[in-house]
């Protein structure tokens, strides 16, 4: 996933492997997103996968269909695989509803005919099409997209969108359809669901009369479906009103709730230029409200009802927690199009910047930091009544002030462990390189896994590398062991800080060691 995110900045696909002959069990993945999204809407379906992959683990495979992008990873290579019995099915949506019995016939066909202009322009176009008709019986619009994976050949192509037409054209009477295989997707529905970005619609409509015709008569049933469903949809907003204006309550009695417009203006209506940086659960752009006060503005990529009521019990406890070594939370907002979240501004940046990139630090600063570090976790692990564990501490989660004074940020996947109970057992989540053994391969999550994580950051703060998986070389955890052993400790030390605190630096060392033990209790408490 790391080197797919790396590729997918620049393009609309990628594709990466880790098939070599060290390498005991070789993994390929591919991300694809549909022509149809920008750049940027393309990396956020991505981020969005990728927060759902970690519920696959520790399966040796896994297929991700989403309206705007595809994922999958498996431990052969996929690539030219147009169809698969395990992946192939449909999803016949009924939230449009279904059409009149006395006219599925002639919807039938109008279904027919779109989904083949579709597919005809994507063999035409290099495995992308789009195209929309009119369902003369309806007087409406019928839309549908064709997209095959571009590692699949024309010919495979072809095959893969001749069997999702099988699929999708049994979703009819279904006003919405969506056939899925190993080497292509297709859509059809009542509602234009795809963009403008990269590709020319078709247009193909009546002669000017007729389509004043069907203007005049697409209005009286537009008046009559209106009065018809008029009152059901009535009922459908006020029960969603009531519960939005509960959550919305509850953000109010605490004093959290942020209008979303203020927001909005502050961050110069989410303009690019603002980003600060972007998670798997959303992106952060800085702000200036009115009085002045500089926010980091979270944009969360979920927004429903009952993701609202969960979240709230997450912002609730977070709210409680001030330390020196925490970002703060401001407040948020969940009243408009999006969920937000307001934290303080933190100046200069996340770890990683200052680490792995041209900037450096001395080692008053690194040392700073680690201690910094340890203390906010330590506050979250046994400062406050609740036990609160992080699950996604890395030096991106970790900002700096102007003083460089270290403030563990992304609170998203926080969890809390009541009085008595020894671990929680619960979906993996986190980011590959941090998350321990115990946690990654049974879901047994104690603070001891925050121990882990913080133990591979003090390893890299001391080397200034990375401990990423790359199937060319060992990761940084398990060469600082092998050096260790060795006795070549100081070969893992980063170059720039010289020799002036060898001792120093070599307490540290230790200290990250322990940390990453395999063993949880051997792993010292954050508080030792």
């Amino acid at each position: 996933m790391y080197n797919l995110a790396q590729k997918i900045n620049t393009q609309s696909w990628a594709s990466f492997s880790t098939n070599s002959s060290n390498v005991k069990s070789p993994m390929f993945g591919l991300i694809q997103c549909y022509e149809d999204l920008s750049q940027t809407d393309c990396q956020l379906c991505f981020a969005a996968s990728r927060t759902r992959l970690p519920t696959c683990i520790p399966s040796v495979s896994a297929s991700l269909f989403l309206d705007g992008c595809f994922l999958r990873y498996d431990n052969y290579s996929f690539y030219e695989e147009p169809l698969n019995p395990k992946l192939n099915g449909r999803n016949c949506s009924t939230n449009n509803g279904k059409v009149d019995v006395n006219q599925r016939s002639e919807f039938a066909k109008s279904v027919r005919t779109v989904i083949d202009e579709a597919m005809e322009k994507g063999l035409k176009n290099g495995g992308f099409g789009v195209a929309e008709v009119n369902d003369r019986k309806r007087m409406n619009k019928l839309y549908a997209l064709a997209q095959c994976w571009k590692t699949v050949s024309a010919t495979g192509c072809k095959a893969c969108l001749n069997k999702a037409s099988e699929q999708v054209t049994q979703c009819v009477p279904s006003r919405e359809g969506r056939g899925f295989n190993a080497g292509c997707y297709l859509r059809y529905s009542t509602n234009k669901f795809y963009g403008d970005h990269n590709h020319t619609r078709g247009h193909h409509g009546l002669h000017r009369h007729g389509y004043i015709a069907a203007i005049i008569l697409a209005s009286a049933a537009m008046l009559m479906f209106l009065s018809f469903s008029s009152y059901l949809v009535y009922i459908r907003y006020s029960k969603w009103k009531k519960e939005e204006n509960e959550v919305s309550r509850r953000f109010a009695k605490v004093g959290l709730n942020f209008n979303y417009e203020v927001l909005e203006e502050a961050t110069n209506f989410f303009d690019l230029s603002n980003k600060l940086g972007q998670g798997g659960a959303g992106i952060v752009f800085k702000g200036t409200l009115p009085n002045g006060q500089a926010i980091a503005v979270k944009r969360l990529f979920f927004n429903t009802t009952q993701w609202a009521n969960e979240f709230f019990n997450e912002v609730n406890l977070i709210r409680h927690v001030q330390h020196k070594n925490l970002v703060k939370l401001l407040g948020c907002s969940i009243e408009g199009p999006e969920s937000l979240l307001v934290y303080e501004f933190v100046p200069k940046k996340s770890l990683d910047h200052y680490l792995f990139g041209a900037q450096s630090l001395d080692w008053k600063q690194r040392v700073q930091i680690i201690v910094g570090t340890a203390e906010g976790l330590a506050y979250l692990h046994g400062g406050t009544q609740t036990r609160i564990i992080h699950r996604d501490i890395k030096c991106s989660n970790i900002l700096l002030d102007e003083d460089f004074i270290p403030k563990i940020a992304d609170f998203g996947l926080v969890r809390s462990i009541a009085s008595g109970r020894s671990h929680l057992s619960t979906g993996i989540a986190g980011t590959l390189g941090y998350m321990a053994p115990e946690y990654l391969v049974r879901g047994q999550l104690t603070e001891k896994a925050d121990v882990y994580s913080f133990g591979v950051i003090v390893l890299e703060i001391i080397s200034s590398r990375k401990n990423v998986f790359i199937q060319e070389s060992q990761s940084l955890l398990q060469s600082v062991w092998n050096l260790y052993r060795l006795g070549r400790h100081y070969e893992c030390v980063d170059p720039y800080l010289g020799t002036e605190f060898q001792e120093e630096v070599l307490k540290v060392l230790h200290i990250g060691l322990l940390c990453t033990q395999a063993s949880v209790p051997l792993r010292p408490s954050m508080a030792q």
